[in-house]
Formats: C-alpha cells, sequence, structure tokens
C-alpha cells in the first residue's frame, strides 16, 4: 500500500504509487504508524529536495521526524507552495532566490527565512484569480477540479503520470495555483523542472 505522501499541485496529500522525481518537507505531518494526521504543516520551510544526495538514505515516515512528500515534477512543487533545497540544490536555490527578488522587487540580498515568509503568506492566502493568458511557462492554475499547467502558450491537464496534450487556454479567469511571489518568480526567469507529457 502506498504511503500518502505524494503531492498534487493543489498541495493535497495522496496514496498513489506514482514515483516522485523530487522529495520536500513541511515538517512532521504523519503519527508512529506512518499515517497523515495534518495535510497542513508544521513549519514554514517547504523544501523541493533532490531524491538522492551524498549517498543518504532514509526510512520514509520515521516516528518523530519530518515526513518526506514527492512530487512528479518542479512545476506541482512550486504550485504546492514549495521552493528549492539551498543545500541539495544551491545552484537552483540561488536562481530561484534571485528571481524571486528581481519578480517580487525585493531588495537583495534576501535571506532563505524572509523568502519563505513571503511564501508562507501567499500559501495561505486565497488563491487569486487571473487570466491564464498573462502567466509565465511553468505556472499552475485550477480550472474548475482540475489543475493545468500553462506552457509554450497552452494549457496542459496535470495527472500524478504527467500532462496530456496543449489545449487552449481558457478566455475566463482561473485560481491561480502557484504563489503569486513565485508566479513573479517564473516570470522574472526561473525555469524550472516539467515532467513528461
Amino acid at each position: 500500500m502506498p504511503l500518502q505522501n505524494r503531492v498534487d499541485p493543489f498541495g493535497r496529500l495522496h496514496a498513489v504509487a506514482a514515483r516522485g522525481a523530487w522529495m520536500g518537507n513541511r515538517g512532521c505531518l504523519h503519527n508512529d504508524r506512518r499515517e497523515i494526521v495534518s495535510q497542513r504543516w508544521t513549519t514554514k520551510l517547504w523544501l523541493i529536495c533532490q531524491t538522492e544526495f551524498k549517498g543518504y538514505r532514509r526510512e520514509l515516515m520515521r516516528p518523530r521526524r519530518y515526513t518526506e512528500l514527492f512530487f512528479p515534477d518542479e512545476a506541482t512543487a512550486l504550485a504546492a507552495g514549495h521552493r528549492p533545497c539551498a543545500e541539495c540544490r544551491r545552484a537552483d536555490y540561488r536562481r530561484f532566490r534571485d528571481a524571486f527578488v528581481m519578480g517580487n522587487g525585493l531588495a537583495a540580498p534576501l535571506k532563505a527565512a524572509d523568502l519563505d515568509r513571503h511564501l508562507h503568506l501567499a500559501r495561505t492566502a486565497p488563491k487569486p484569480r487571473r487570466d491564464a493568458r498573462g502567466l509565465p511557462d511553468g505556472a499552475m492554475f485550477a480550472a474548475g477540479e482540475r489543475a493545468w499547467l500553462k506552457a509554450a502558450g497552452a494549457a496542459r491537464p496535470w495527472s500524478f503520470t504527467g500532462y496530456g496534450p496543449p489545449q487552449a487556454l481558457p478566455s475566463a479567469p482561473v485560481a491561480v495555483l502557484t504563489p503569486l511571489p513565485t508566479v513573479n518568480a517564473l516570470a522574472a526567469g526561473y525555469a524550472c523542472q516539467v515532467g513528461r507529457a
């Protein structure tokens, strides 16, 4: 039985067999039986990490440790409100931080704690509605109950196993899933990893 630690673009946790391209966390969300007891968070530090780093091996969901979460791609992780880890993804973290500063008109240098504070405020705010045509590539939005990726001027339907074929972008405003500060970082040049079609 898969653990309930696969994350969708809405930030919800699921028990599905699909493997993750990235790992992350938002604190300890499970009990001693490896059952999810909170869908939210216990820390404002929401990371996107490599699944392999320096040969570390982890037992998933150890008691009283952080809950290892998995994302099918970086676009999904960013939509859920996470950001690149400054340890295992140092270069990506710096690229993200610099684009975050530029895109949001912030003063550099920006400390990681300040970046996390900005992201946490956006994660906990209501989802803004915007014209999907104005979103940068890599941003995700909801139309109906489904999550979509903006890519190359089209909308790609999301699933744990990949993206569907491109479709026309909606003409009506959509709920933007990717936090707006991250949308601004994407618009300022941060290129995120996107999973297969």
